[in-house]
């Protein structure tokens, strides 16, 4: 058999999102913390990314975790996250994600009916509390890393679109957030083209003209993905959001890079981001249920649970409860004669 570089995954979606997590055939890489060894992993092992979320054996809307040994002594667990163009620091979907695999594979141990335990994620530490029955973890809730909102209200000069109003906050990841009202969209699935191109022109123009940096770590800047938000149309939730991942980097000069691939689920960190906006217009208290709906109508129940303090940002530590469901389980492998190694793209939906 000439197949080599074997890698075992999980295959997943977290409320419509579909993840993927590496069980195996991914050694471990050194660091001090997991955002060491995300850092190591990009500059040393990013063939892996590309093979994995590219095609043939990805796609455009695919994430990926691999999961290590964690280097906290609090943590039962360590993954680092893989999206098409960055290696972001926290997500709550490959959480959920995480944790539904580690407890369903039996890597860790399952206890019915709250099964309780620690990650270690490049952004810190994300306690965990599953509830299970009968095998399956029917809910994955967990405690984020503090949310906070670092512009309000703030007036981006957009090219092709005018001055458009934004929000500013990191919530696991650095998000630009505007009303899509602005642009007469709805968050619907057939309105996606529209979203992605305007989303990912929001973003492209909120980076130039309000730059962020997390205050405990330089490296972390922003913003780097984009949230539309608009009023529920599930009759529980209280908003609706659509948030878009790059699959490239934009080129003002060229309008078919002005895309990117919606998130499928009402995102985690994506919420948190959303909720540590609210608090901080006096729209959301504390320890209120707040529900998120994505673009397929599935929920995520956030909560803000405590007030604290990062840096010179007056912050809020939400937790996110969402579920995934198990689809496949693979072996990528790599035949020496394959031309494309590291996967490919191609225009037509990249």
């Amino acid at each position: 058999m000439r197949l080599t570089n074997m890698i075992t995954a999980v295959d997943l979606h977290a409320c419509g999102e579909p993840g993927r997590v590496i069980t195996g055939g991914v050694l471990d890489v050194p660091g001090k913390n997991m955002f060491e060894k995300m850092k190591y992993f990009e500059k040393n092992h990013d063939d892996i990314r590309l093979r994995i979320l590219r095609e043939p054996r990805g796609y455009p809307a695919l994430c990926a975790n691999i999961i290590l040994p964690p280097t906290h002594p609090k943590a039962d667990a360590g993954f680092i996250i893989m999206e098409q163009v960055e290696y972001p620091p926290m997500s709550g979907t490959n959480t959920i994600c995480v944790a539904t695999t580690l407890l369903e594979t039996g890597m860790l141990k399952m206890t019915e009916p709250v099964t309780e335990f620690v990650l270690e994620a490049p952004a810190g530490l994300v306690g965990i509390r599953a509830d299970c029955k009968d095998g399956k973890v029917t809910q994955v809730t967990f405690k984020n890393v503090p949310a906070f909102a670092v512009h309000l209200d703030a007036k981006v000069e957009v090219p092709h679109l005018g001055t458009v109003t934004v929000d500013v906050a990191w919530g696991g990841m650095f998000y630009v957030i505007a009303d899509a009202a602005q642009f007469g969209l709805r968050i619907t699935p057939d309105e996606g083209k529209d979203i992605t191109r305007i989303s990912e022109m929001i973003k492209a123009a909120t980076q130039e003209q309000y730059p962020v940096m997390h205050p405990e770590n330089p490296e972390i800047t922003g913003p780097t993905i984009s949230q539309l938000s608009a009023p529920a149309t599930n009759p529980k939730a209280h908003r609706k959001n659509a948030v878009t991942v790059a699959t490239g980097k934009l080129d003002w000069d060229k309008p078919s890079t002005w895309t990117g691939v919606i998130d499928r689920s009402p995102c985690g960190t994506g919420t948190c981001a959303k909720m540590a906006v609210l608090h901080a217009k006096g729209q959301l208290g504390l320890n209120q249920d707040f529900y998120h709906e994505g673009i397929l109508g599935t929920l995520f129940t956030g909560r803000l649970i405590e007030e604290t303090q990062v840096g010179p940002y007056k912050a809020v530590v939400p937790t996110i409860g969402g579920t995934a469901w198990i689809t496949a389980i693979n072996q990528f492998v790599v035949d020496p004669g394959d031309p494309f190694p590291n996967g490919f793209t191609v225009g037509d939906i990249w």
